[in-house]
């Protein structure tokens, strides 16, 4: 049988963490013998440097639509990666990312059947990622680098019991690493790329010493900004270490460093696009940037205050992020007894950074006039263009315990899971030494203050599920999830609780306030079954899984402070969805695949909109709350073909995407009522289509072709004539050549070359939506080559 339902039961699970470990290990020691060494190359005959393996790629024995990229596809990918960007190859998701790599943490966007990244649930070696936001979150791509993964494996819809998260509505994507090697061994890999982009990995293993191996990793990353001046700098670490105990049992330990700084670009509307009028930095089109130094000099707009003027705030040199994020884990696998194994996974994790964006001279004034005399803060006049920081930390720690026991025809999970998360945000306006953009921060020199405030997130999980062998074609999937979810939230949300204006006079503000949301569910089913035809190598599998989440962005939620009332914000309704899923998948001599149809409901959408006040009839307020729900259905269709005439020497894969998402109810303004029912969700393209065509046409070498059509996309929720995007298609492609060549104690040097934008489109890709009218956009980066060389010592 092959690995149960999910890839965090995997991990919970001993035959599925052993089974992962096994196969990926082998696939570090020899790319080339992975099929062998799963077993799967004595059944299948679709293999190659370049597919991923058959049973993981197409999701054999789940009761769910999965799908995976596998070590040797994801080494194909430009060195460097996001691990969002590395979803863009796989059916079901609609992903577009800011750059050839994706490192830009507020240009993601990632679309799957009636979701959004916020509502994905992302693990890493068994350990849950929480929150996807940039502030407070914990983004997947801070904790993976592409050379470190054996495996990413992804359910776009319906998700399992046995998934540890909060923000899940159904999907869940998985990182698997590879496990240290037994020889010890340096992997060195150096790239270069357009807009100066450096790259250095470096991975010592220790190989095995006794019961312990090991290996260490680093990243340096350096490139400029592909528009706009600044710049992206990231060092990267990871490390890992397994210890075997006994023939049974071992222990995992697992550490990630990321630290993170690079500058902001900004987001575009379709006017500012398509106008031949250069921006402050001179430039047009998809280039506009902000620009960087020499500062420019314009004329103050008050005299007296050289930096008055509201240009300087397209000044790069504020528009920064910081991010030093750790991550420390240790999982303990114990087998008890023939088919009864125990697992403990912990984790803590440090989170700490800061951002900045510029304030103009004469918005700053607004609030330090209102704020200076009843506020209670000790302020300083603003010299020029303010400084705006936000300041940002927080640790998460957590455990998930499991017990697996496989007794007769049933094999049982039982687990727990507990994490406790803390995070502060605090955001005000500096000085700077002179009042100009480019100079230092003065952090004595506090203009006016905006937010402070701590939010904690307690999250207890129990879950229980039976895999029942009926016969041995046919399985049955019974499983239940309990969920609990505290939301707290205390200090300082916004401007009103400074301070505020009445009738134009200056008051103070409500001061801070404490507010609350607790969540409950403990039946979340899920029912699953599995046939295997006469054909061993073709399944049928359907399910059926409800699922509930803490309502995305609860800190922006409850950060809201009325300008005309104490009150808190009112608690949105948890978010909750109904997934079905029917679908066929086979592994055949020439060819493998994966066909899924899929219908989802998920209900309580939450959006930021101008309201009645509650408790009154005429006073409105701007504030987040419930508008509705979303249905889905659609088809996902993964497939590889290798043409036995061909002899290896090509193959091809393609991946097809349908997905009809539409609003269910309109949303009742306080203006007005927004006619959304029935219009198509924003940034949810119906059709998302590629295909690529890889060649082996010798052992050192292999070149890949790779074109992605995304089919036209709604910028706005009432779908506003006009406000779409036009359907494009983008190709990439690789050539990777000396796989396998050594001499002396360098061995499998390779280079490899991509090329992202293979032809130079340029078009608007990602969506910032609006309600009505139209949205914001970033384009999509020109062409962009690297080139990697990598070596074994």
């Amino acid at each position: 049988m092959g690995l149960v339902l999910g890839t965090v039961a995997m991990l919970l699970t001993g035959q599925g963490a052993a089974a992962q470990a096994i196969a990926a290990e082998a696939a570090e020691a020899s790319p080339q013998a992975s099929d062998a060494a799963t077993g799967e190359g004595q059944d299948i005959v679709v293999s190659g440097r370049r597919i991923s393996q058959a049973s993981e790629a197409v999701g054999e024995d789940k009761i769910t639509s999965t799908v995976a990229v596998t070590r040797d596809a994801l080494l194909s990918a430009p060195s460097g990666i996001s691990g969002l960007k590395m979803l863009e190859s796989l059916p079901g998701f609609n992903v577009q990312t800011d750059g050839a790599l994706g490192l830009y943490e507020f240009g993601n966007s990632v679309q799957t059947r009636a979701f959004n990244l916020d509502q994905i649930g992302f693990v890493v070696d068994g350990v849950p990622m929480g929150r996807s936001d940039a502030f407070g979150g914990s983004p997947v791509f801070r904790y993976v680098d592409n050379e470190n993964l054996g495996v990413v494996e992804a359910s776009p819809g319906a998700g399992g019991v046995t998934m540890p998260t909060y923000s899940s509505l159904g999907p869940v994507v998985s990182y698997r690493s590879i496990v240290p090697q037994n020889e010890l061994g340096t992997f060195i890999s150096q790239s270069f790329g357009d807009f100066d982009m450096k790259r250095t990995f470096v991975r010592v293993s220790t190989g095995k010493v006794g019961p312990l191996k090991a290996y260490v990793s680093r990243t340096k990353l350096n490139t400029d900004l592909w528009r706009g001046a600044g710049t992206v700098d990231r060092e990267h670490w990871e490390a890992m270490a397994v210890i075997d105990i006994t023939d049974s049992s071992w222990a995992r330990f697992k550490f990630v460093s990321n630290d993170f700084f690079d500058y902001d670009s900004p987001t575009l509307s379709r006017a500012e696009y398509n106008s031949a009028t250069p921006d402050l930095a001179g430039h047009v089109g998809r280039y506009r940037g902000y620009y960087g130094d020499p500062l420019p000099v314009y004329t103050p707009t008050v005299a007296g205050v050289p930096y008055s003027n509201p240009n300087y705030t397209y000044y790069y040199g504020q528009a920064i992020n910081v991010r030093k994020d750790k991550l420390y884990a240790g999982t303990f696998h114990f087998g008890i007894a023939d088919g009864v194994q125990a697992e403990t996974t912990i984790y803590y994790e440090d989170k700490d950074g800061w951002g900045s964006s510029p304030d103009s001279y004469a918005n700053t004034l607004t609030f330090y006039n209102r704020q200076r005399l009843v506020s209670g803060l000790a302020l300083t006049a603003p010299r020029g263009t303010q400084f705006g920081v936000s300041s940002l930390g927080g640790y998460r720690q957590g455990i998930l315990q499991s017990l697996h026991a496989a007794i007769g025809i049933h094999a049982i999970d039982v687990g727990i899971w507990a994490e406790d998360d803390r995070y502060r945000r605090y955001q005000r306006r500096q000085n700077t030494i002179d009042g100009s953009p480019a100079s230092a921060p003065n952090y004595n020199e506090l203009v006016y203050g905006r937010r402070d405030y701590r939010s904690k997130r307690a999250t207890a999980q129990l879950f229980v599920r039976d895999r029942i062998e009926l016969t041995p074609a046919f399985s049955v999937d019974l499983g239940i999830k309990a969920l609990d979810l505290d939301y707290q939230q205390r200090g300082y949300r916004d401007f009103a609780d400074y301070a505020r204006t009445v009738a134009g006079v200056n008051v103070a503000g409500w001061g801070p306030k404490y507010n609350r949301a607790h969540y409950r569910d403990f039946f979340l089913p899920t029912v699953g079954i599995l046939y295997r035809f006469s054909d061993p190598r073709t399944q049928l599998f359907a399910s059926y899984a409800e699922n509930m989440a803490l309502p995305k962005g609860m800190d922006d939620i409850f950060s809201v402070a009325y300008a005309n009332s104490p009150a808190v914000v009112g608690a949105p309704a948890p978010e909750r969805s109904k997934n079905i899923e029917v679908g066929l998948r086979t592994t055949r001599p020439e060819f493998f695949a994966s066909l899924t149809g899929y219908y989802t409901k998920f209900d309580n959408r939450i959006q930021s909109i101008a309201s009645i006040l509650p408790g009154t009839t005429n006073v409105t307020e701007t504030f987040y709350q419930n508008v509705g729900g979303v249905k889905a259905y659609g088809a996902e269709l993964l497939a590889n073909y290798k043409p036995a005439f061909l002899h290896g020497a090509a193959y091809v894969n393609a991946n097809v995407t349908y997905n009809h998402a539409q609003f269910q109810d309109n949303i009742v303004g306080a203006a007005r009522t927004y006619l959304i029912a029935g219009k198509y969700l924003p940034d949810s393209a119906k059709w998302v289509v590629s295909g690529g065509l890889t060649v082996e046409p010798a052992p050192w070498f292999v070149a890949n072709i790779t074109g992605k059509y995304t089919s036209r996309r709604q910028s706005t929720f009432e779908n506003t004539p006009g406000s779409s995007l036009p359907g494009f298609t983008v190709f990439s492609a690789y050539a990777d050549i000396g796989d396998g060549f050594s001499i002396g104690p360098v061995r499998n040097a390779r280079i490899r070359v991509n090329v992202d934008n293979l032809f130079d489109k340029d078009v608007l890709s990602y969506i910032s939506p609006a309600l009505t009218g139209d949205g914001l956009f970033r384009p999509l980066s020109p062409r962009t080559v690297q080139l990697t060389l990598s070596v074994d010592i």
